[in-house]
Order: structure tokens, then sequence, then C-alpha cells
């Protein structure tokens, strides 16, 4: 009988993208899903639902039984929340306990999601790569410190024999963005006509799709112990309106704004949330993110992996018809 291959996070953009790359492999796929999680991007697939939760370990122990492979994509990803605490327990706490319960059960394989949130970058359009120097104190915000901080317990697990790899996902585009990420809204905005002006920064953009397939090329493919970032294109905020123009027809905002009144105006609102405890119109911690292009350099992921690198076009452009099929815009 064959194996299963588990997989946290599978109800999320990139998780879910995950579970339909090893379907389309013929995999057997077991996915752990919290109650009261929104399914609606398992639907209709062969997966096998166990519910549980990173913070109930008996739960993860028996997710794992019988699987052989871990990809574990889950994380609690927003730019502010009332709750810190909350948000370590899932990221940090939670991937130790996911990764206790694999080195228990011996796993042939384990695929870590971390980001390119946590790598060092010198934010002056030099892109970063996986060895950049970095330490926790370049985190800006909760989720990169959290992240990084996982990525930490990663480590130490490879240290005590787990054959794992580690994945940093720059900034993934395309169908299945159900909340949507902060750069989904980004897209979404641009199409409800909602961004009238941008902040002079860069991302670097890869297809979800081609990042899930990434991950499957690590547990094939990849070095235990080694990091990978799963990237394409660096492009300017600018640049991405203006591919947004060519796929739409909608105009491209001209305006750029100046960056310090948009801090200014984050730190107010940041003091309006902690008061309100509603999430604010300008998170703090995406406007300093901005204060840096986040360029990054994939050759180690294309060289050693063989990462798809689908046209940037192209994957705006399946998240504009996703988007719109969906109701978004």
């Amino acid at each position: 009988m064959p194996m299963k291959t588990f997989i946290t996070g599978a109800t999320g953009f990139i998780g879910a993208s995950i579970a339909r790359e090893l379907l389309r492999d013929g995999r057997e796929v077991r996915v752990l899903v919290r109650p009261g999680s929104d399914t609606s991007n398992l639907t209709g697939l062969d997966v096998e639902i166990h519910r549980g939760d990173l913070r109930d370990s008996a739960s993860l122990e028996s997710g794992l039984k019988g699987c052989d492979v871990l990809y574990h994509a889950a994380a609690d990803y927003r730019l502010w929340t009332r709750t810190p605490q909350e948000m370590y327990r899932i990221n940090v706490d939670g991937t130790a306990a996911i990764l206790e319960a694999a080195l228990r059960n011996g796993l042939s394989r384990v695929v870590y999601t971390s980001s390119v949130g946590t790598l060092g970058n010198p934010g002056n359009g030099t892109p970063g790569s996986e060895t950049t120097a970095v330490s926790l104190a370049d985190m800006v915000g909760h989720y990169k410190k959290s992240k990084f901080l996982a990525e930490r317990e990663a480590e130490k697990f490879i240290a005590r024999g787990l054959p794992l790899v580690i994945v940093n996902p720059s900034t993934p585009i395309g169908p299945l963005d159900i909340k949507p990420t902060p750069t989904g809204k980004i897209i979404v905005d641009f199409l409800r006509r909602k961004m009238p002006a941008y902040l002079d920064t860069g991302l670097n953009i890869i297809a979800v799709e081609d990042c899930a397939r990434g991950h499957i090329l690590a547990e094939q493919r990849g070095r235990i112990g080694q990091k990978y970032i799963l990237g394409n294109s660096n492009l300017t905020l600018r640049d991405i309106f203006c591919l947004l123009e060519e796929i739409t027809g909608l105009s491209a905002p001209r305006v750029r704004l100046p960056y310090t009144p948009i801090l200014l105006a984050a730190y107010v609102n940041e003091a309006f949330a902690k008061i309100t405890g509603k999430e604010p119109l300008i998170p703090l911690a995406g406007v300093q993110m901005a204060a840096k292009f986040m360029y990054f350099d994939s050759s180690r992921a294309v060289r050693e992996l063989g990462l798809p690198q689908t046209p940037v076009k192209e994957a705006l452009r399946r998240a504009v018809e996703w988007f719109r099929d969906h109701n978004y815009a």
C-alpha cells in the first residue's frame, strides 16, 4: 500500500496548490484541517481530511501515522494582529510540534515552507540570496519575526537528524488566493479601481503553480538542510501595475506617493487599531516592508531543482481571471 503525503495549510493559497500538484502526480494526500476552517480550496479534491490543530500534538501524531512525507505549509500570515502571541504559538510552537511528530514517526522527507521574509535583503535593489547575512533584528513585524524563529526551529530538527528541506517562497500570485494575501489584495484593489497611487517599492513574483511545483522538486531533488528561494522576476510595484494595465485595459496608477507621510499615517492607523481591535487600513508592517525593494535571487532553485519560471504576466493574468470568476472584483 503506497504511503500518504501529509500537508498542513492545505486550505490556504500555497498549500492548496501543493495538494493539486501532488494529486496530478498520482500521490495519496492527507491534509490537516482545523475545525471551522474554510475548506473551499479543497472542494472536489480526492484528499483525506484529518481534523486537528498545530496546537494539539496528539492530532499531529495521529495525522502523520502511515505517512512518509510531510509538507508543512501552514502559517498565520497577517501583517497585523491584536494578539501577536497567538501568531508565535502557531508559527513557532506549531512548527516545533509538527516537526517533533515527524521525527517520532520516522518520515523519509519533510519540506518546510518558510518565506523570503526570513532572509537577508540588501534592500537597495540588489537581490538577496539564501546566504545573505541576516538576524532577528532585521525582521519587520510579528509575522516575519515568527517565521524567522520558526526557521531556526526547523534547523534544530535538521541537526537532530530530520531529513528536512527549507523552501523560501517569494510572492506567489494566481488562483486559490481566497483570503486574499496582501499581494492578492493589491490586485483586487486595482481591479476595483481602489488603487489611485503607489509606493516606490519592489517584489519578487512567482506563479503559485510554480511555487507549489518547487515544493515537490525540493522533496525530490533538494539537499537535506538546504534552503531554496522559490521565486522568479524582480519587479517594481509600478511594473506590476503596468502589466495589470496591459492584461485588463484598466489604467495603472500614475501618482507615486512619498514614503514618509504614508509611514506616519500607518503609525496613526496602528494606534487606532490597538484601541478598536479592527485591522488598520494601512498596516504599519506592510509600509515598513515597502521601504525595501524585496528582490531575491532564485537561481539556486532553478539550477538545482529545475524550478519552473512561468512568465509573470501569465501568472498575473491567471490571478485576475480567478479573482473575477470568484466575484472579488
